[in-house]
């Protein structure tokens, strides 16, 4: 069997659970979805995806090569009094925040394999990037279908525990951040007089193009530099940034995230 065709029980089948989904059926991998007791959203999963649905995790465990716990932080603790008692060999992953490796192997038997996985959004269209952490007994094979699945749903970077803890504001939560700014000059964008759907599209253009620019891996200082000539207009609103103390403003979005993550 390859790592593409291992089969794969999700636990949970929200959102992230379903962008996953998403990029893991271009795999030949076997994947069955759960939800507790929400049968209207298997249904919806089995009908957009294709895949096994079952209102019994319990009873698909057995012969899962990896188990994926795509459920909130604060549900972790419950449903992991319930796993453990099926646990053999099976590898855990959990796509909460706040959920690390340390946490898992507390309440599994010993020598359970375990990872911490944290993508974004984005991994519905094969964009994610995603931070990941191993647990100390995790295999090279683990590794190898762990690695097989965030192929599937973007770029991934393996990380310490400690790093997937203060970067996940920015590569998980970072994306809201976007938007926000997003919405802001759509809304301008729409009182010059364009249409809303026009707004969006010159808004997510310049974005993209933003994006591939910092891609080539020129350092986004020079990249400003780049745009906004002294005096210009460009320079003009990053004086109100300044004023506004934006750095500064950023610095304590991405601290209000961690105390979020560690009072979960």
């Amino acid at each position: 069997m390859t790592e593409s065709s291992k089969k794969i029980l999700f636990i949970g089948a929200g959102r992230m659970a379903q962008a996953i989904i998403a990029g893991l059926n271009k795999t030949d991998m076997t994947i069955v979805a759960s939800n507790n007791g929400d049968a209207k959203r298997l249904e919806e999963v089995e009908q957009k995806f294709g895949v096994m649905t079952t209102d019994s995790w319990k009873e698909e465990i057995e012969d899962a090569d990896m188990i994926v716990l795509a459920m909130p932080p604060e549900a972790h603790e419950s449903v992991l009094k319930e796993v453990e008692l099926f646990v053999k060999d099976q590898f855990i992953v959990t796509l909460a925040a706040g959920i690390d490796p340390t946490y898992l192997e507390a309440k599994l038997p010993e020598g359970t394999p375990v990872a911490w996985v944290m993508p974004n959004p984005a991994a519905s269209l094969g964009k994610s990037v995603s931070l990941y952490t191993l647990g100390k007994h995790v295999g090279e094979h683990h590794e190898k279908m762990l690695e097989a699945l965030l192929d599937s749903i973007g770029s991934s970077e393996k990380v310490t525990e400690d790093q997937v803890h203060a970067l996940t504001p920015i590569t998980g939560s970072g994306s809201a951040f976007i938007y926000r700014m997003a919405n802001s000059l759509v809304t301008s964008a729409i009182d010059t007089g364009v249409t809303e759907e026009k707004a969006r599209k010159l808004v997510a253009d310049m974005i993209h193009g933003a994006a591939a620019m910092l891609q080539t891996g020129e350092p986004p200082k020079k990249l400003i530099d780049q745009v906004a000539s002294p005096g210009g207009v460009t320079a003009a609103g990053l004086e109100v940034m300044d004023e506004g103390q934006f750095d500064q403003m950023m610095q304590d979005v991405v601290t209000a995230c961690h105390i979020r993550a560690r009072n979960n």
